[in-house]
């Protein structure tokens, strides 16, 4: 069974059942186990052409697809030396019961997915880790680990990227959907360097809860973008993906914006591409070329000593911010993707689906 996604209204779903294939030699059957559904999903439902999300686990119904998430799976059929039946991986994962993978040679913890129609694609994605060997596992803490993971693999890296490039010049940087877990990681991280201004700003609706966080410096609901002071050389870290608040932040600070940072489409609905804006012209973040870049900088084993460290650090904050929620079958799934995608999910909740 999978749960497909129409490409042009994210909103709409639907589900479809094919007979299993039997296993070619190599291959290996995951039973999806545990997933999380956040914004990160409607983003790469979003994104989906253009970042070639649509491409990881492909179908063959003409204008839908498979939105990738991340969570844990566990091999119930294998014909590969690189995973054994019973054993369990963190990874990308599509929204189905059961999916197939072709597990290359097993080092490091894990092993990369070498299927055809994944090569070429980003290889962060493409990285399963066994649960046995992973420094980030921990059993009694999944659920978290589901949601926040990959969100705050993003997030620490986009805290690197710009400390890392001096803030661009900027005394502040402002995050739109500041209520977003990517956002408010990232905003804890830069906060705590104290070396710029964090501005998070939100709907209305939000922003107590936004400014209970405690990551921001100040939190201001979008209808107050024309208020800011545009004279503050600054940093625009876009995680909604909205073009009207977009254009507002870009209109009030002009040539003060020294860098304008597509991250996220959280509002995918008010997507305007071709929009002629005040100041630098938006730059998108891709995490997988950051993570190459500091991959090099300071090895394999560097890069995931920072990020185990960091991450340990924010798990205490994770539990405080975030109220699990679990779902159970790709019905639930489905529920939560659509009110995600329309902008109905209360930014405390974190939405865990268990399929086994």
């Amino acid at each position: 069974m999978d749960l497909l996604i129409k490409k042009s209204a994210l909103a709409e779903s639907k589900f479809a059942n094919k007979p299993l294939a039997p296993l070619a030699e190599g291959e290996a059957r995951m039973r999806v186990d545990l997933f999380s559904l956040t914004a990160n999903n409607v983003t790469y439902g979003a994104m989906g052409d253009f970042l070639k999300y649509w491409s990881f686990f492909p179908t063959d119904e003409d204008g839908w697809g498979r939105v990738p998430v991340w969570g844990f799976a566990t091999a119930i059929e294998s014909r590969s030396p690189s995973v054994a039946v019973g054993e369990r991986v963190y990874g990308y994962l599509p929204m189905s019961d059961t999916f197939t993978l072709a597990p290359g040679d097993r080092k490091h913890g894990g092993f990369a997915e070498t299927a055809p129609h994944r090569t070429g694609l980003a290889p962060v994605y493409n990285s399963y880790v066994l649960n046995a060997g992973d420094p980030l596992y921990a059993a009694d803490t999944e659920a978290l680990q589901v949601l926040f993971r990959p969100l705050f693999t993003t997030s620490f890296l986009i805290d690197d990227f710009i400390a890392d490039a001096g803030y661009f010049g900027a005394k502040q940087v402002i995050f739109s959907s500041a209520s977003a877990k990517t956002a408010f990681a990232a905003a804890q991280l830069m906060k705590a360097r104290a070396d710029v201004r964090v501005v998070g700003l939100t709907s209305p609706s939000n922003v107590a809860y936004t400014k209970q966080l405690g990551f921001y410096d100040e939190v201001i609901p979008y209808d107050g973008v024309a208020q800011m002071d545009g004279s503050l050389p600054s940093v625009f870290i876009d995680i909604a993906g909205n073009a009207s608040v977009q254009a507002a932040v870009h209109a009030r600070f002009a040539d003060k914006l020294t860098y304008s940072c597509s991250v996220g489409a959280t509002h995918w609905d008010a997507l305007r591409p071709g929009q002629p804006l005040a100041g630098p012209a938006p730059k998108m973040f891709f995490a997988p070329d950051v993570v190459r870049k500091r991959i090099t900088d300071w090895g394999p084993a560097g890069f995931q000593q920072k990020l185990s460290e960091a991450w340990r650090a924010f798990l205490p904050t994770a539990a405080r911010t975030t109220r699990v929620v679990e779902g159970k079958g790709l019905n639930a799934a489905a529920s939560v993707f659509v009110d995600l995608a329309s902008g109905r999910a209360d930014p405390r909740d974190g939405h865990v689906v268990r399929l086994a």
